[in-house]
């Protein structure tokens, strides 16, 4: 098979002839690599985008066309090593353990080299030093070799190809103090710089350990998720066979055996035995969740009580688990603006400081004539301004946060989506199953004839709507053939039965135009050819949490709009047991966006919390968007977040941890800016040694990692309190009808 074939098979069709492939690149190390490998890959021929996720080191790739793109091949190209990456990524981390051996490597010989320089600065006689000194070239010579291949093999995988990294200025300096010491200790003068060139290597590796330590720690919940999908399972087959088959072997239809104990592997239907399942994973719930023939089950849930039979209906790189781990790994890979900052400033980082380090050597040549003290001085400056930390600034702060929100049960799809949450002033809500559970209850059953309920029923059970679910729940099991069934989003389902068009939904959509006036609280028609059969009244219950969110919003100085296409009445009463007066009702999708629209118009940034068909629409349009697990699809793939848990306490907890993240980005810019025009004009004056300057960089990349890490320091999730300068109301502080 070439490798043109293993692409395209191991790449996730997105549809319309575009498909998704994730490689995994384990030699991105930078903010720097970062551009280097989208720009390869988007050049190559049928690439429509790239996005690069330095935290998983992985690339994922869109592209179109009957031949895969060679994307290995594009990738060697500017420097990188590449292989396809998997649902299912080895846990092991062999790039810790070459870090921590060089590290090792490069301590040994430092603390020696040490003791060797105190003997000579202790006052040792001319042929001593010279003894010393051959002696610390001989220690320093193999641990240049075997430390710094950390820092040569990516200058040279740069440099062979016409590029420069961060890298490259690192090995230049640390290469020169070895050679600029040896040169010393030939001619026999009194200072050598073994020490400080090995101790550079010592703190470099500190840093840059502690760098990978931190990553693995801010990406352990995606790992975590890993560990959850199983690496095979039994395979029942036709002829009575049991096969265990790897996870990516297992294709939609086949027929699966899950032990008690075991996780299921991909999304399926129940067909044989009764159980509970642990939901946890996909609702938040701890609660077992009973199963029976027909139940759908997702990917990374546990089987608690008894062996099940299953049939899988996705395969493993479509599953819920799946997606989840997709939403992370966006999250911590999403290009926004903040972070294409940080590209830009580092990708200008090697020319400048070669600049730099350049006009420093021919400056300090012309006011001294001494090129020794030059070449010192200009080896400073290549260390001392190293931008590692204003590479890490926004990464590590997006990444912790998106972990922080992932412990709180809020998956975020894209870092740029916590930049926008921030900078929110208004919270625009839907109603049912937002604000409501979404699982109303007919109160009218009673007074309601058999045949009419069976043929509501009937339309009911080809529908995933809540009201839809509640009139199916109680209609008799009995129920007459339907043919040419549609359902229009936010009006209702239509269907016929034999000569007769029947339409349930909305009531001025359902009887000719007509809005149905009743008592008690309101819900859809059936009608039969435009004739009123019945009227149905549904009654439904706040989601948890909903008072209190309102609560924390409202104190956090954000105006709250109800946005629904229900009823005026049950949008009232929902909007008065909240405390909110400024709602609106009947609304169309196309009208929830222009309502969105007229408030980006008044200079709003608004929050969308909605779910279903009919809020996809609005999500996308909305300034930030977020939605319950439970919502359509559609809304999902919509909203910038996904909350798991039941509670709608996940907005203001949202809300709060952007605008740490925000604050927190702010401040890292500040520490890394700071320090570099502090640091340059400092190693330009000849004031601090290599080894001072290795110490000064890596210490600013580690407070800049610190910095990030104290978001997830907090005890727990909170309401921001942080007060949102008031703007003018869009709408007047009243309910308004807008004609269906």
């Amino acid at each position: 098979m070439s490798l043109g074939d293993e692409i395209r098979l191991a790449s996730r069709d997105l549809g319309s002839g575009r498909l998704q492939t994730e490689l995994s690149v384990p030699g991105a190390r930078c903010a720097g690599c970062i551009s280097k490998i989208e720009t390869g890959l988007t050049a190559v021929p049928g690439v429509e985008s790239a996005r690069m996720n330095l935290t998983a080191r992985r690339a994922s790739v869109i592209w179109r066309g009957e031949t895969a793109p060679d994307l290995i091949a594009a990738l060697d190209r500017v420097g990188f090593q590449a292989h396809l990456a998997g649902v299912v990524e080895d846990t092991r981390d062999p790039e810790l353990g070459r870090l921590v051996r060089a590290l090792a490597v490069a301590g040994f010989g430092a603390m020696n080299i040490m003791l060797l320089s105190v003997s000579v600065w202790s006052g040792a006689d001319d042929q001593t030093r010279q003894i010393f000194h051959w002696i610390s070239a001989a220690i320093a010579f193999p641990c240049l070799i075997y430390a710094g291949r950390i820092f040569y093999e990516s200058a040279w995988a740069a440099l062979r190809r016409g590029r420069t990294n961060m890298d490259v200025p690192i090995s230049i300096g640390v290469t020169l103090a070895f050679a600029l010491s040896l040169y010393d200790t030939v001619l026999n003068e009194r200072h050598a710089y073994f020490d400080a060139a090995i101790s550079l290597l010592f703190f470099l590796l500190i840093g840059r350990t502690l760098d990978h330590l931190m990553r693995n720690r801010a990406r352990t919940a995606i790992s975590g998720l890993a560990r959850l999908v199983p690496r095979g399972a039994t395979v029942l087959h036709d002829d009575g066979r049991r096969e265990h088959l790897p996870v990516e072997q297992i294709a939609v239809g086949m027929r699966l055996l899950i032990a008690t104990g075991d996780r299921v592997p991909v999304d399926a239907v129940v067909e044989e035995g009764r159980s509970e399942l642990d939901c946890a994973i996909a609702t938040g719930e701890s609660a077992p969740r009973a199963v029976e023939p027909g139940s759908p089950v997702q990917a990374g849930t546990l089987n608690l009580m008894a062996p099940l039979t299953l049939r899988a209906t996705a395969r493993a790189d479509a599953s819920f688990l799946a997606e989840i781990l997709r939403l992370m790994q966006a999250a911590e890979g999403g290009r926004a603006a903040y972070r294409r900052v940080a590209d830009r400033a580092a990708s200008l980082y090697a020319p400048v400081v070669h600049v730099a380090a350049l006009l420093t050597f021919l400056g300090w040549m012309l006011a001294s004539g001494d090129w020794h003290r030059a070449i010192t001085v200009a080896i400073a400056v290549l260390i001392i301004t190293c931008p590692c930390a204003l590479g890490l600034a926004v990464p590590m702060v997006q990444v912790t946060a998106a972990r922080r929100l992932f412990d709180a049960g809020i998956m975020v799809k894209d870092g740029a989506g916590l930049e926008r949450l921030a900078q929110i002033d208004t919270v625009v809500f839907d109603k049912t199953g937002t604000l409501t559970l979404g699982q109303p209850r007919l109160m009218n059953a009673g007074d309601i004839s058999s045949p009419v309920l069976a043929v509501a029923g009937a339309l009911a059970g080809r529908s995933r709507h809540p009201a839809s679910r509640a009139i199916a729940a109680v209609a008799p099991p009995s129920s007459p053939p339907l043919q040419d069934v549609k359902e229009h989003p936010g009006l209702g389902i239509e269907a016929r039965i034999g000569e007769d068009s029947y339409r349930l939904g909305r009531s001025e959509w359902a009887v000719n135009g007509t809005a149905v006036r009743r008592e008690g609280p309101a819900g859809p028609v059936l009608s039969r050819n435009g004739q009123l059969l019945a009227s149905f009244s549904l009654q439904d219950t706040l989601r948890p949490g909903a008072l209190q969110t309102i609560q924390a919003l409202q104190e956090a100085g954000l105006p709250i709009i109800l946005l629904s296409g229900d009823e005026p009445e049950a949008v009232e009463a929902v909007a008065r047991r909240l405390g909110l007066t400024e709602f609106a009702a009947r609304l169309l999708p196309g009208d929830k966006v222009a309502r969105l629209e007229v408030l980006a118009a008044e200079g709003r940034r608004v929050l969308m919390v909605g779910d279903g068909l009919n809020d996809a629409p609005a999500l996308s349009a909305a300034h930030a968007s977020m939605t319950p697990a439970d919502a359509a699809d559609v809304g999902r793939a919509a909203a910038d977040f996904v909350f798991l848990h039941p509670s709608l306490e996940a907005v203001p907890n949202a809300v709060s941890v952007a605008r740490e993240a925000r604050r927190l980005v702010h401040q890292n810019f500040a520490l890394s800016i700071g320090y570099n025009v502090l640091a340059l004009p400092i190693a330009v004056l000849g004031l601090v040694t290599p080894l001072i300057a290795a110490l000064a960089m890596s210490t600013s990349s580690i407070i800049v990692v610190a910095n990030a890490l104290r978001l997830r320091s907090a005890d727990r999730m909170r309401a921001s309190s942080t007060p949102v300068q008031r703007i003018s109301p869009p709408v007047p502080s009243s309910m308004v009808e807008v004609p269906g």
